[in-house]
């Protein structure tokens, strides 16, 4: 059986776009005092063949100071020296003063290193006694590992024992066709090593026969992936004709956007079923049919799939991480590994810019490597791969600042399995790991795409800037998120506003936001240069000043008109947070830059952020009011209605719905001049945006049903009966019985299609179907209803 991620509510993703909870912090046990350990998962610790329990919390286990042995592999290095029940106090003979977990995996280096000797202080009963594991000996990391670096050598060769021992087969003696199986075979296949040849070529055979299942998105993604490496590696024709098969499926599943997501695009419509667009299979996709392409499949549908794949992900190019799905850019250097993933991507595509942008992305993100939607499984994935696009300098850093989780995570056998996130509760509990970490120790060989077979189109970084992107990613940690740079001085602040990184820009204008001090004359000054990094920096820190910014205005409204839509959506984001006479005056400025048609802005994300200053906040977000959420009053009318036309007409349909809060404060003369536009989004959803596309067309039928618009009962019943995630069947139903009798002439429609919808959907449907055609029967007098002509001819509230 497949196993696939598991499936996340939408307000789940919609609350923390899969990082760490954040629930009240539990209390760390003393395990020698009659403490318990949680029901939390626990580790590998590292090849002594012991596992153990940390306390942790927030993806961190920085207040543990003991590890639980919880098991011991028979036949390991501790077998004989610990046992289930004792506790872990410390190491070379002093107990532990600091994280446990991260001592432990620090120690567990020291000793590979040389002499192969890891001592520990053991409790066990009330006693506690120096005890000592005796390791292999396997060197240290090279300044450039995993290149010229013979540790990372023996642990790839090591690991690739371990997995062809095992297999692909599972317990029925079947070759299991998973996301695992996918990178161990891409691990083997990396290694250049010819016994491993016959194992992998009958695993591809496999995968080319197979037609993915379950969340069908994930196993496209990294069956294609590893079929079309195989295929480039080996010139193995007998896959092709799957290979072929396979890209151009995926290609046939993308949106009209260029997005997949948990599965593909319906045929019908070309929009995504479930919440939408994820990303992480996204670029993966994107990156198997491109790597098909290098291998032979040529198909003119293939050429334009990867370009509006690769058009749609480079919108975050110096903007943030890419996020989950269509939301706007993620304000870290990392997430769930799609920066790292992206610069493999574009390193393929031949794009300079976004490789060079998103493997710098993914080197900083050596502090947030921990976190990840559902888990880190993939973030852990994709590091190295996509760390190596700035070159072996980097890849060394980056591993000096990690090198104890993957000694950690690396098991007595070689095997690596999931770590779960310290104190949290994953999706990949079990997961073999091993293809997925080996790929990194597998970069030096460069046998295939995605661990460096092509040279980089992008130049290796210098010392410096190594040095420079390493530092990027200090000062952060995931409790101390919002006040992480709060103990840096002001002028290192005004500094970072300046930063290649986007995370680190945010970090900095936040920090200063929350300093006394006049800081906007400065940030005059910074914005009137010519370096984009810096005017973005300033401008972002003006926003966070609030009201304190208020004489920036009109320099800032100025941005509303600015050839760089990122500067835009900045400019937008900090005038609403201005004080109440800036903010007003802001408003005809607003609106005119909703009407800017933008070829570096194609879908118009620009107005995402307009609307959200105007109308209301983005799902998911906090800040400042929106400047026009009380009143409407004083607005010149024809710039709001353009405004809100343009809006409503945006492919993205959490950017449609932040206007719907305004229906209810429209004037009749107002809904008079943009009732066409409100029916037509009602009628026809929006392309992507899935998460959110609802809630618009939801304020529209309300708005129809309380002026008692005639187009509005059959609209009531069109989206009653669509089959759509996140469709409510009540809230249409709500509408419609608001025109009670006038909606008889729904009644067949209601007795026949949509019984038989409600009957798929259980009893408390039905009953809610049966009540709504009872009320309509009932009203024997309804009130009378017109049509939109009539009410644009002559608009009025019903009486």
């Amino acid at each position: 059986m497949r196993k696939s991620p598991i499936l996340l509510g939408a307000a789940a993703i919609l609350l923390v776009l899969g990082h760490c909870s954040m629930a009240a912090q539990p209390p760390v046990p003393d395990l020698t005092q009659g403490g318990k350990k949680d029901d939390s998962h626990d580790w590998t610790l590292g090849p002594t063949g012991a596992r153990g329990w940390v306390w942790g919390w927030q993806c961190q286990t920085t207040l543990a100071r003991q590890i639980l042995i919880t098991e011991v592999a028979t036949g390991s290095p501790a077998d004989g020296v610990m046992q289930k029940g004792d506790v872990l106090l410390g190491v070379n003979g002093k107990p532990f003063d600091d994280d446990a977990r991260l001592l432990c995996a620090r120690a567990i280096t020291a000793a590979e290193k040389e002499g192969g000797i890891l001592r520990l202080v053991r409790w066990r009963e009330g006693r506690t006694e120096n005890v000592q594991i005796n390791l292999a000996v396997m060197g240290a990391y090279g300044a450039t590992a995993p290149y010229d670096c013979p540790k990372s050598k023996r642990i790839l060769e090591q690991g690739c024992q371990a997995i062809a021992k095992k297999g692909f087969k599972n317990d029925r003696g079947d070759v299991a066709v998973s996301v695992e199986n996918d990178l161990k075979a891409l691990a083997l296949l990396a290694s250049g090593m010819d016994e491993y040849r016959p194992l992998v070529a009958a695993y591809a055979r496999v995968v080319a026969d197979c037609k993915p299942g379950g969340h069908i998105s994930w196993g496209y993604a990294y069956e294609t992936l590893f079929l079309a490496e195989y295929a480039l590696a080996t010139k193995d024709a007998t896959v092709m004709p799957g290979l072929r098969r396979l890209a151009l499926d995926i290609a046939r599943g993308q949106s009209g956007v260029g997005t997949w997501g948990h599965s593909f695009a319906r045929p019908t419509d070309g929009i995504l079923d479930g919440y939408g667009c994820m990303n992480q299979p996204g670029i993966v996709l994107t990156l198997a049919m491109a790597v098909a392409r290098e291998a032979g499949v040529n198909a003119r549908q293939l050429d334009i799939a990867i370009d509006k794949g690769g058009r749609f992900l480079r919108w975050y190019v110096n903007k943030g991480a890419i996020p989950y799905g269509d939301h706007d850019p993620w304000p870290w250097h990392e997430d769930n590994g799609k920066c790292s993933s992206g610069a493999v991507l574009f390193d393929l595509l031949g794009d300079r810019e976004a490789t060079a942008y998103f493997s710098r992305m993914g080197t900083a993100a050596w502090a947030e490597r921990e976190s990840g939607h559902t888990g880190n499984f993939f973030n852990m994935l994709w590091a190295l791969p996509g760390v190596s696009r700035c070159g072996p300098l980097a890849t060394g850093a980056y591993m000096k600042e990690t090198d104890w989780y993957y000694d950690l995570a690396r098991g007595w056998d070689g095997r690596f399995l999931y770590q779960d996130l310290p104190g949290e509760e994953g999706s990949y509990r079990g997961w073999d790991c091993t293809g997925a970490y080996l790929l990194a120790y597998a970069l030096p060989l460069k046998r295939t795409i995605l661990t460096g077979r092509k040279p980089c189109i992008v130049p290796a970084l210098s010392r410096a800037e190594v040095d420079e992107t390493i530092a990027s990613g200090r000062d952060f940690t995931i409790w101390t998120q919002k006040t992480c740079y709060d103990g840096r001085s002001t002028e290192t602040l005004v500094a970072g506003l300046a930063s290649w990184s986007p995370a680190v820009r945010k970090r900095s204008a936040q920090s200063l936001g929350r300093r006394e001090g006049d800081f906007v004359p400065h940030l005059l000054e910074l914005l009137g240069g010519t370096d984009r990094n810096t005017r973005y920096g300033a401008c972002e820190a003006l926003g966070c000043l609030g009201p304190k910014a208020d004489p920036a205005a009109g320099r800032v409204r100025a941005l509303l008109a600015d050839r760089d839509p990122w500067m835009r959506i900045l400019a937008a984001e900090s005038l609403a947070r201005m004080g109440p006479q800036e903010r007003n005056a802001s408003v005809p400025h607003l609106l005119r830059a909703v009407a800017i048609n933008d070829p570096a802005d194609r879908r118009k994300r620009v107005e995402g952020a307009l609307a959200e200053a105007l109308f209301t906040p983005g799902p998911g977000k906090g800040g400042p009011q929106s400047i026009l959420s009380g009143s409407l009053e004083g607005v010149d009318r024809p710039l709001l209605h353009a405004a809100v036309k343009d809006i409503l007409k945006n492919e993205d349909g959490r950017i449609r719905g932040l206007v719907a809060p305004l229906y209810k404060r429209l004037s009749p003369q107002d809904t008079a001049a943009l009732l066409p536009d409100i029916v037509a989004a009602v009628r026809k959803p929006a392309p992507s945006g899935e998460m959110f596309a609802y809630g618009i067309r939801m304020a529209g039928l309300e708005l129809l049903a309380r002026l008692r618009i005639s187009e509005g009962m059959p609209l009531c019943v069109d989206v009653m009966n669509e089959a759509r995630w996140g469709r409510d069947f009540n809230l249409p139903a709500r509408a419609l019985a608001r025109y009670g009798g006038a909606a008889r002439e729904m009644l067949p429609r209601l007795q026949n299609e949509t019984r038989e919808i409600a009957k798929k959907e259980g009893q408390k449907q039905i009953d809610a179907l049966e009540k709504l055609i009872a009320d309509i029967e009932a009203d024997k007098n309804p009130k009378p209803v017109r049509s939109m002509n009539d009410f644009i001819k002559n608009p009025a509230d019903p009486a």
